[in-house]
């Protein structure tokens, strides 16, 4: 990490900076993500009730979703935002505000097809989260089945091995690095 990077990053955080994140911090991110679901939701009703009432405005009623009907949606929008979200930053809304990122071994985002596989394991049983609680590496039961972590991150991009630039002159460390490019 070079000096410009570590400078973005608050001075409390560097120390947990690419360290795995726990249970608090993701269930946060991950209720944080559930209203930014919910209240997508909300706006696509309000949407479509206004539609409904510019149509027909003397026969207007406003729509009423079934229960099913209701989950059944929420589960999809959900899917398709975290998989979208992870595949393309690695990060949703809530991760960001958390300041994590899921990553793949190699410090890298998930390609699309392991983000929706991680995706639906997250929708249809959340509470795998809880897993990272008592795993010695704090992998959630989705992390461990398609192989990813979730990270302290406050990079703006994922920092990935490899990503780390050349030392100024050989065998100098630039301020933060490693070297090694494993955070």
């Amino acid at each position: 990490m070079n000096e410009a990077e570590l400078s973005i990053i608050p001075l409390e955080a560097r120390p947990y900076q690419g360290t795995t994140a726990g249970v608090v911090t993701r269930l946060a991110a991950s209720s944080i993500d559930g209203l930014v679901v919910a209240t997508a939701l909300l706006l696509a009703y309000a949407g479509s009730a206004l539609f409904r009432f510019l149509v027909a405005p003397r026969s207007f009623e406003f729509p009423e979703p079934t229960l099913l009907l209701s989950v059944v949606g929420y589960l999809d929008v959900l899917v398709l935002y975290l998989t979208g979200a992870w595949s393309i930053s690695g990060r949703t809304f809530g991760d960001h505000i958390m300041g994590i990122r899921v990553v793949t071994e190699g410090r890298r985002r998930p390609p699309p097809v392991r983000a929706f596989i991680r995706a639906v394991l997250c929708a249809i049983f959340p509470v795998g989260v809880l897993w990272c609680a008592v795993n010695a590496r704090r992998r959630s039961v989705q992390d461990l089945v398609v192989r990813t972590s979730v990270i302290y991150d406050w990079l703006p991009r994922p920092h990935t091995v490899g990503h780390t630039p050349a030392p100024a002159s050989p065998g100098q460390e630039l301020p933060g690095c490693t070297g090694e490019g494993s955070d």
